[in-house]
């Protein structure tokens, strides 16, 4: 989570944000406003980020980023401590952000207190289409990061014993916890369980297996009324969409999603699903002409700002084979 905080951070900073980014950030102050470990670790990250940058900031009412005058001292004032005027700035800038975030906040929430309808049974649900990426706020203050060509469905609040969402695509959560009331995400015929945790799903249409894995608590994985699996903090899971085959290891849990850095990890993923991942990610088309190669498993990594042509060139000669282009339209042989 500092990786991340910090990378929307410095996109704050640096003003190119996009807007999805600038509401995952905004969130991440607003629930800083009640957990103190996540108010501290926003301070060390900007005090990490101040000692590679000198430009003070604030935010205005709007939530635009603002580069103030210069602050002039009063030299018959004591001389502070070395130290005290970042913790200051950073206390300042936390205290503005969560001032803009909070208003922005309950703003949203006191819009559906005018309408009294009955939306117990309606889901809400948000989509991405290729090389898009989206953050949302669900009821219950659960986090979530949807990957390209993705789906959640969810209702407008959650009612009773339980809260179901319905995932198409890949999607990483940070559970709100709330005791004694289960959060479930249904991929199909998978359904992961967890009361409160991060984690990972990947459950794309047309994909072999599901891949579950977890960066912090547990997560019980089932088909029906079948239990697959219970996986926590570092373990992660393939589930067959086809039989009850099932392949549990340990994994690092910065690969948990790393798909959120712009890393794409894979470790013993089958060609063809690399390959669709690829025309997710950068919105192109591939052909594989040779379907031999579909089912090849390899392992590999590659940054996202590398674009479709290196990583196509790594892929291509970890099989041992070239692509072209033509029309628009890479074709693998």
């Amino acid at each position: 989570m500092e990786e991340r905080i910090k990378y929307l951070f410095r996109q704050y900073l640096e003003n190119i944000c996009s807007g999805q980014e600038l509401e995952e950030f905004l969130a991440y102050i607003q629930l800083s406003k009640n957990d103190e470990v996540l108010r501290d670790l926003i301070k060390k990250v900007y005090d990490s980020l101040k000692e590679t940058s000198s430009s003070l900031t604030y935010v205005d009412e709007s939530g635009k980023l603002i580069l103030p005058e210069p602050v002039s001292i009063d030299p018959a004032l004591p001389e502070k401590k070395p130290g005290t005027k970042k913790l200051a700035v950073s206390l300042a800038v936390i205290t503005c952000l969560c001032v803009v975030a909070a208003g922005i906040w309950l703003a949203k929430k006191s819009l559906p207190e005018k309408k009294e309808i009955n939306t117990a049974n309606l889901l809400t649900k948000k989509t991405t289409e290729r090389s898009e990426f989206k953050y949302l706020l669900l009821p219950d203050s659960t986090q979530v990061w949807l990957n390209a060509v993705s789906s959640l469905e969810f209702p407008d609040h959650f009612a009773g014993n339980k809260r179901e969402v319905f995932l198409s695509g890949e999607a990483y959560f940070d559970v709100k916890h709330a005791d004694e009331i289960p959060f479930i995400i249904h991929t199909g015929e998978i359904s992961t369980t967890v009361m409160g945790t991060a984690f990972n799903i990947k459950a794309y249409p047309g994909r072999k297996n599901v891949i579950v894995a977890v960066s912090r608590g547990k997560v019980k994985v089932s088909r029906g009324n079948e239990l697959l699996a219970t996986l926590t903090k570092g373990q992660q899971v393939k589930v067959s969409n086809k039989d009850s085959v099932i392949a549990k290891k340990n994994i690092k849990i910065n690969l948990v999603a790393a798909w959120q850095q712009g890393n794409m990890d894979y470790d013993d993923e089958s060609f063809e699903d690399i390959i669709a991942d690829l025309e997710r990610m950068y919105n192109v088309n591939i052909r594989i002409t040779n379907n031999t190669l579909r089912n090849l498993k390899v392992s590999t990594s590659f940054r996202r700002e590398e674009g479709i042509e290196q990583a196509l060139k790594i892929l291509c000669t970890l099989i041992d084979t070239n692509f072209e282009q033509t029309a628009g339209i890479y074709t693998i042989q």
